[in-house]
């Protein structure tokens, strides 16, 4: 048994582990997990635990087919929330395998390693902040009933989402996920906890668990906390706003000293490459039906392709370089949502991002008037496109998209669009409550 195996063991017994919970996440971004006993932890760790594939599929389940999930060992961390009464919970992301042995080619995670293994060969390593916000609301059922009326960074009398930030952001640090900040989103009851910049395999297991930790703290005081993007109307969506750099050993490289804006040329390859494909992996970053009602002009969501240094309207912003912070140079990608895979979203946005550098991409020159405010014709005669406007827009450009095909690998793409396929049929067939108000007294 290796070292790492060895110090799972030792760890599990020094917390006095019970249940081990195994995690893994579908192709939709939703969190599975079944759990063995801490006595099936050693030979988990060797050969795996066996199970069911058919919970990876999403929507579009198959018959029962044996996948194999392997337990990575430096994932290994007790559950603060779950009770110690007869032993402690904890938990293991893993990685999905066929039978044989080979790497499941629907696995998100594995997705991610192989795109990372691919940067990796080009010399890179890509490191990932996102910033992922969430509404609390009194249930999850019904007209959203929120708990406050705050505004961006409103330093509220004491209420109810001050302690669950405090207890969330504690938790996360019991886990070793290291925060920078928390605050009071744009929106009444809108809340952000932003996730210190780490590699994009650990940040997207980070991410994962974020989730899961908001949801447990909220349920723990009778409340419900959702990543949906745009659970209220005419109020501010929820993004997941990805900063992100390439580096080469030690050094940042999108930085570059002799540059007016210390922006090297491949950071700005990197954000032509963003640029150019970013309509076709929106499907990826921005996922769901709901996701299109946030990507909607005058709500500070991007749905215009532009880039600036200041301007927060633009799809992509590069924050300012503040003196002897080489290392910070980045590129945030301002339009995911947090309920994305984000496994699936890091490794899209590393694509495209690395087409445009191994293609030597032309960067158009930053926009740093507000494109909102622009008529149509200039945004035209600045060659400034846009994202799709809704989900079938999306699927119709994934579904033709080479960079998908490859990034995601075949058997991933077609099972991908099969799934969104399936909730567009699911939506289009509803007759909502909007078109009852508008139509039923007139038609």
């Amino acid at each position: 048994m290796n070292q790492e195996n060895e110090y799972v063991l030792e760890q599990a017994k020094a917390h006095n582990v019970k249940f081990v919970n195994l995690w893994f996440t579908d192709i939709l971004g939703y969190l599975k997990s079944f759990a063995i006993t801490v006595e099936e932890l050693a030979l988990s760790l060797e050969e795996g635990q066996g199970f069911d594939g058919s919970s990876i599929q999403g929507f579009a389940r198959i018959d029962e087919s044996d996948m194999v999930a392997m337990p990575d060992a430096a994932t290994f961390r007790v559950l603060p929330w779950r009770p110690t009464d007869g032993g402690a919970v904890a938990r293991m992301f893993c990685d999905i395998y066929r039978p044989d042995g080979t790497p499941y080619s629907c696995d998100p995670r594995y997705v991610l390693k192989r795109n990372l293994q691919g940067a990796a060969e080009l010399g890179f390593t890509f490191y990932v902040g996102p910033e992922l916000e969430y509404f609390y609301f009194r249930s999850d059922s019904g007209e959203p009933e929120v708990l406050d009326q705050a505004g961006y960074f409103d330093r509220t009398p004491h209420d109810e989402a001050i302690d669950l930030r405090r207890e969330t952001v504690l938790t996360l640090e019991q886990m070793d996920i290291k925060v920078e900040y928390s605050h009071h989103e744009v929106a009444p009851s809108q809340h952000e906890i932003d996730l210190r910049y780490t590699d994009a395999l650990t940040m997207a297991d980070n991410a994962m668990t974020y989730r899961l930790v908001v949801k447990e703290i909220a349920l723990r005081h009778g409340l419900y906390a959702t990543f949906m993007p745009k659970p209220i109307f005419a109020e501010n969506g929820s993004g997941m706003h990805t900063h992100q750099s390439l580096f080469r050993g030690d050094r940042n490289a999108f930085f570059e000293p002799d540059d007016p804006t210390h922006l090297s040329d491949i950071a700005r390859q990197y954000i032509a490459g963003l640029l150019r494909h970013g309509p076709e992996i929106t499907l990826i970053t921005n996922q769901w039906i709901n996701s299109y009602k946030r990507l909607v002009p005058g709500y500070e969501a991007p749905v215009y392709l532009s880039w600036a240094f200041t301007n927060r309207s633009d799809l992509i912003r590069v924050p300012a370089y503040k003196l002897g912070r080489e290392k910070a140079t980045r590129v945030e990608y301002r339009a995911p949502d947090p309920a994305c895979n984000p496994y699936l979203a890091f490794a899209v946005m590393l694509a495209a991002g690395l087409q445009g550098i191994e293609n030597k991409y032309e960067c158009p020159p930053p926009v740093e008037r507000n494109v909102y405010e622009m008529s149509e014709e200039d945004r035209e005669t600045l060659g400034i496109g846009s994202l799709p406007p809704d989900l079938l827009s999306a699927i119709e450009l994934a579904e033709n998209s080479e960079l998908l095909r490859k990034t995601l690998g075949e058997e991933m793409h077609g099972k991908l669009i099969e799934n969104k396929r399936i909730e567009w049929d699911e939506y289009r067939a509803q007759v909502t409550s909007w078109e009852l108000e508008k139509y039923l007294p007139i038609l």
